[in-house]
């Protein structure tokens, strides 16, 4: 299907064509003409199938063709859970809005909160950001959103797993009215607490699933490696890294320590590698993303922050230094390649302690991976035999009370004598005491 069918203004056709895309993916095709018609939506596709189109184009639309509400507040916000989430969608975002009159800002957590007032303050028809600086704007009334048109929660799984449900809500309780619509995406909506608040945010959705995510990525290869301690996995890292020339390559660690240490030794093996956690500040973080997409690094190290939302072609490879303790997760990860129809492989490094992990994983994607290896490094470790059920001991059954109970045999006590010591007594004040017989004592007559 292409774009053109869309009934879409001709300026948003024009900057579509120059971004390169001309036929619409299976989640544009379902989701575009739900939102064109104002219907609330929940969308649920595999990563890098095309959410961020998805959502963009109807909502610059319902701008260009429709009169605003108010004259200051806000005509569209869109939320996401991570900044750098919330960066690429505002970098398509400004693509969109470059040849209109309409202004887009980015309101993101660990950026100067003064200047984001003064953006505010020009009364922008876009605002793409994270939840909790938002609802801060919110409550210090540099944001109102009486006017909001369109609501866009993308990722919502992810936010509410970060927390940010009373932010959801505060920011639901500020737009409450009947002429607002809410989008809802995620590559992942079989959670519980997302259908819990799209319950109080949506009004009658629209369901639209294409693809979840216990769908195998058919653009994905995927392998999984047995290892045996940190130094197996760091010696099957280094073949695998060795075998193939891959042109980018993100690796995925537990931890934020773990980042930097593996980035430093890849660095002494030869490969040019970058570390990149949640500790760093923003521009630190913006700076390391912008140099690895333009190439400046063979390889990503980092943790579970760069899981979702970002599109970055060039990436052929993604590892799993260590599994991902949401099973959600891995299926993020993964994601990072194989985009927009082009192949990739992911590998995954299951030691002792991510095997509780990996099965949950196997168990989520209703899938049994078969284990590689390489000539002379194939472990021991072969995973854990599953823990034996305790059966529950079956209670014993009541033995059948008989008709006549037979008399029990039993020698009967004799009765216990009676003390009568105190029977002939006789009181003289506060005790008794017993009467002694009388001595025979002789007479003393003088």
């Amino acid at each position: 299907m292409q774009f053109t069918e869309f009934s879409l203004d001709r300026r948003i056709i024009e900057t579509i064509n120059h971004m390169g895309f001309t036929e619409a993916t299976q989640i544009q095709q379902q989701a575009i003409p739900v939102a064109m018609v104002g219907r609330d939506l929940m969308a649920s596709s595999k990563t890098g199938s095309g959410k961020t189109l998805a959502f963009l184009l109807p909502a610059m639309q319902r701008v260009i063709s429709t009169k605003a509400l108010t004259k200051r507040d806000p005509r569209v916000l869109i939320l996401l859970p991570t900044r750098e989430l919330a960066q690429q969608v505002y970098s398509q975002l400004r693509l969109l809005v470059a040849n209109t009159r309409y202004k887009a800002v980015s309101i993101l957590g660990g950026e100067n909160f003064n200047d984001q007032a003064k953006a505010l303050a020009k009364d922008p028809h876009f605002i793409v950001g994270t939840p909790g600086r938002v609802t801060d704007h919110l409550f210090q009334k540099h944001l109102y959103l009486n006017g909001l048109e369109f609501l866009i929660l993308d990722e919502a799984d992810r936010m509410l797993d970060l927390g940010f449900a009373p932010q959801l809500r505060a920011i639901h309780k500020a737009a409450d009215h009947r002429r607002r619509q809410t989008l809802m995406f995620s590559a992942t909506l079989e959670h519980d607490e997302v259908n819990e608040i799209a319950a109080e945010l949506l009004k009658e959705p629209e369901h639209i699933l294409v693809d979840s995510g216990h769908t195998e990525h058919k653009d994905i290869t995927q392998k999984v490696y047995l290892c045996d301690h940190l130094d197996h996995k760091e010696a099957i890292l280094n073949t695998v890294l060795k075998q193939d020339q891959q042109k980018q390559i993100i690796i995925f660690t537990a931890t934020r320590n773990d980042t930097q240490r593996l980035a430093d030794k890849l660095n002494k093996d030869g490969f040019k590698s970058i570390a990149l956690s949640g500790k760093l500040n923003q521009s630190a973080r913006n700076k390391i993303m912008d140099q690895f997409s333009r190439g400046h690094y063979q390889i990503l190290v980092t943790t579970d922050v760069a899981s979702r939302g970002l599109d970055l072609l060039n990436v052929s490879l993604v590892v799993n230094f260590d599994m991902p303790k949401m099973t959600e997760e891995y299926v993020h990860r993964i994601g990072r390649t194989g985009r927009a129809g082009a192949k990739g492989d992911a590998v995954s490094l299951v030691g002792p302690k991510d095997w509780e992990s990996f099965l949950k994983i196997q168990t989520f994607l209703r899938k049994t991976f078969d284990f590689s290896t390489f000539e002379g490094l194939k472990g021991k470790f072969k995973g854990f035999k599953p823990k034996p059920k305790n059966k529950a001991k079956a209670p014993k059954p009541y033995a059948k009370a008989s008709a006549k109970r037979k008399p029990q045999n039993k020698k009967s006590k004799p009765a216990p004598k009676r003390d009568n010591r105190f029977a002939n007594s006789i009181d003289i004040g506060d005790a008794p005491m017993r009467r002694k017989p009388a001595a025979n004592l002789p007479i003393d007559e003088d």
